[in-house]
C-alpha cells in the first residue's frame, strides 16, 4: 500500500517536486494507483473539450528499456558540456546536473514511465503560437503530478527524450499524427516530505497592467 502523505492544498502545490535521484527503483508501482491518477488527470481543461490527449503507460522493461536509451543518448548530447566541468558549476547547478544524469542512467529501472501525447489533426505541428495547442496536455500532466503526490508517489516532468521524439514514436509505434508532450518517470519516492523549491520573489516577475507596470 501507498503510504498517502496528509498534505493541504498549499502544501501539495508547493511540495510536488521535480524527483530525480529519490525515485525509488526496487519498489513496484501498482498499474491501478497509475490508473487512478490518470483519471483526475483528465479532469483538468483542454481546448473545446476535445480531450485529445493520449496516454501511453509503460511497464514491459523491454519497452522501458528502449524509451530509457533515446532518452540517455539525448540527455548526454544536451548536458555533454555541462558534465564536462561539474567542478566549476555553482552548487545548485552541479546537484541539478547530477542528479539529471543519475535519472538517465537508471531510467530503465523505474518502474513506470507515463509520456502524455496529443492526438493531432495533421501530421505537422501548426507554425506560429502553440501554446493553444499544449495549452490542452500540460495542465493534466501536472494534474497527472499532484494526484501521484497526493497518494505517495514521485514524479519528475523531464522533456529530453524529445530531442529525439520521432526514435521515441517509432519504439512506441505511434502514428505520425500523435505528438509526444514530455515523460513523467513515476515510482514511490524514497522519502515523503519535501520542502518548497527556490523561486524568485513574486516582486521580481510581477507586472501590472503591462510590462512597465512592474511592481517592486
Amino acid at each position: 500500500m501507498s503510504v498517502r502523505p496528509d498534505l493541504t492544498c498549499d502544501e501539495l502545490l508547493t511540495t510536488t517536486r521535480a524527483v530525480r535521484r529519490g525515485l525509488d527503483d526496487t519498489r513496484p508501482v501498482d498499474l491501478e494507483l497509475v490508473k487512478e491518477c490518470l483519471r483526475l488527470a483528465l479532469q483538468a481543461p483542454n481546448g473545446s473539450n476535445g480531450q485529445r490527449w493520449r496516454w501511453i503507460v509503460l511497464t514491459d522493461p523491454d519497452v522501458r528499456a528502449g524509451i530509457a536509451d533515446v532518452y540517455r543518448r539525448a540527455f548526454l548530447e544536451r548536458s555533454a558540456s555541462l558534465l564536462a566541468r561539474l567542478d566549476e558549476l555553482d552548487p545548485r547547478t552541479r546537484r541539478m546536473a547530477i542528479d539529471g544524469r543519475d535519472l538517465a542512467e537508471r531510467l530503465h529501472r523505474i518502474p513506470v514511465l507515463v509520456v502524455p501525447c496529443l492526438e493531432l489533426a495533421d501530421e505537422r505541428l501548426p507554425e506560429g503560437n502553440q501554446a493553444g495547442l499544449w495549452a490542452s496536455l500540460l495542465p493534466a500532466m501536472w494534474s497527472y503530478a499532484l494526484a501521484a503526490r497526493s497518494r505517495g508517489l514521485a514524479t519528475t516532468w523531464t522533456s529530453v527524450h524529445l530531442d529525439r521524439e520521432r526514435e521515441a514514436a517509432e519504439l512506441l509505434g505511434l502514428p505520425p499524427n500523435v505528438r509526444q508532450g514530455g515523460l513523467l518517470p513515476t515510482a514511490h519516492g524514497l522519502k515523503t516530505v519535501y520542502k518548497p523549491g527556490p523561486r524568485l520573489p513574486l516582486e521580481e516577475v510581477l507586472h501590472i497592467d503591462g510590462w512597465k507596470g512592474r511592481r517592486s
